[in-house]
């Protein structure tokens, strides 16, 4: 098996090559949330770096509740068709597949987006996140069924604009994390309890969207392989609510783990000798691999191509993620493709004072910031300065905005 081989998915779909790039939120919509040029310039340059599956940043369903100011959104009566088409036509009909990945961010949406965020139960995050996001309200079923078929919506208006599949967003404490997080959803209804219970949001979703966009159209999710939390998503739990994925019928799940509370998707904290290893998530991966039928990609901490292919040659995974390494170079697919013996120069970052470091995830702005000059027509900076990346987050949020999080 090597990283230029085709991946047949379940629906018949087939990905050119074993790379995917992860979902990487941009935060560039234009006013109404709608991906103006700057979202077709950058992803054109991945579609020029060769990356077999490119996944969008997370494009919200609801414009009341939003990760991020400046969020792509899909929902009734929002007017984006033609900006979407634009957006799905970078990879012009060619083999590359560019999915949308959608999302819903419970109570991870800023105090000074939403006044009252949702989440299963009304339960905060926990400090000092608490001083950055509301006490959630706990959603009705009615308001739960209601979100359940905004993700078909949005799965069916990506489908009609060119998209090539989408991606439920499951992981990193967002609302489908939320709902599978025994710490997080405390509920005594059919949508909490039991795993089997807590894991039925997920597997509506997942239904809801099959039904919209029928049965050879890819559907894939990104999933905890654990909360890595005292109280929350077992890597057990993990494992089952893969299998019952899978056996539905779905196409592709990405591996990761953690959340702002937890946030060991961006290798914080991981262990030296996991690093070495360079995927975070391999092992927990092989696990979830032996019990499901379809597709497993793995992503965060893989730097070189000997050790993507040395996974791929232990069948530990099916396609490799890459996050980070593409936004410093978004031609690293095609040299690694090529057999290029390149390594990606992603490394921890910090602004030397534990305040800021708590205060601005250097970690998810700084690189959204790279996205962003991506946008603009040019290429990464590498060696941008930490500060600039604080700076405009300032700038773009607000100074009014930054005192109400404090």
């Amino acid at each position: 098996m090597k990283l230029s081989n085709s991946l047949t998915l379940p629906c018949g779909s087939i990905l050119p090559n074993r790379l995917a790039k992860s979902a990487m939120s941009e935060n560039m919509a234009k006013k109404g949330n709608i991906p103006g040029p700057e979202f077709y310039n950058a992803y054109k340059l991945w579609v020029q770096g060769e990356t077999g599956l490119i996944i969008t940043g997370n494009v919200m369903i609801d414009s009341r509740y939003k990760g991020e100011p400046n969020n792509v959104v899909i929902e009734q009566g929002l007017d984006n068709k033609q900006e979407l088409k634009n957006w799905s036509q970078v990879t012009k009909g060619g083999p590359l597949h560019l999915w949308v990945q959608l999302n819903h961010p419970g109570k991870q949406t800023p105090k000074f987006l939403t006044k009252e965020p949702v989440a299963p139960s009304a339960i905060s995050l926990a400090p000092p996140l608490d001083r950055m996001f509301n006490c959630p309200k706990e959603l009705s079923e009615q308001e739960i069924l209601e979100i359940i078929d905004r993700f078909a919506f949005a799965s069916k208006v990506s489908k009609e604009c060119g998209f090539q599949g989408v991606q439920i967003h499951g992981a990193h404490g967002y609302l489908v994390s939320q709902f599978l997080s025994s710490s997080h959803n405390k509920r005594e209804d059919q949508w909490g309890g039991s795993i089997k219970n807590r894991m039925r949001f997920v597997t509506e979703v997942y239904k809801a969207i099959r039904k919209e966009v029928g049965p050879k159209f890819p559907i894939g999710i990104k999933l905890n392989s654990a909360d890595f939390n005292k109280g929350g998503f077992t890597h057990e739990e993990s494992i089952l609510v893969a299998k019952a994925l899978s056996t539905l019928g779905i196409d592709l799940i990405e591996i990761s783990g953690g959340s702002y509370e937890k946030p060991v998707m961006t290798g914080i904290p991981i262990k030296d000798s996991t690093k070495k290893r360079e995927a975070y998530f391999l092992e927990y991966a092989r696990d979830i691999k032996k019990v499901v039928q379809c597709p497993i990609m793995v992503t965060g901490g893989f730097r070189t191509g000997r050790f993507m292919n040395e996974a791929l040659l232990n069948n530990e995974l099916d396609l490799v993620g890459l996050a980070r390494p593409l936004c410093l170079n978004p031609n690293f697919s095609k040299q690694l493709l090529n057999g290029e013996l390149i390594e990606s120069q992603v490394h921890p970052l910090t602004s030397g004072f534990k305040m800021l470091d708590k205060l601005f995830p250097l970690e998810i702005i700084w690189y959204t910031m790279q996205i962003k000059r991506m946008g603009k027509g040019k290429m990464p900076n590498p060696n941008a300065n930490v500060y600039s990346a604080i700076l405009k987050t300032v700038f773009e949020t607000g100074m009014e905005s930054i005192k109400r999080v404090r």
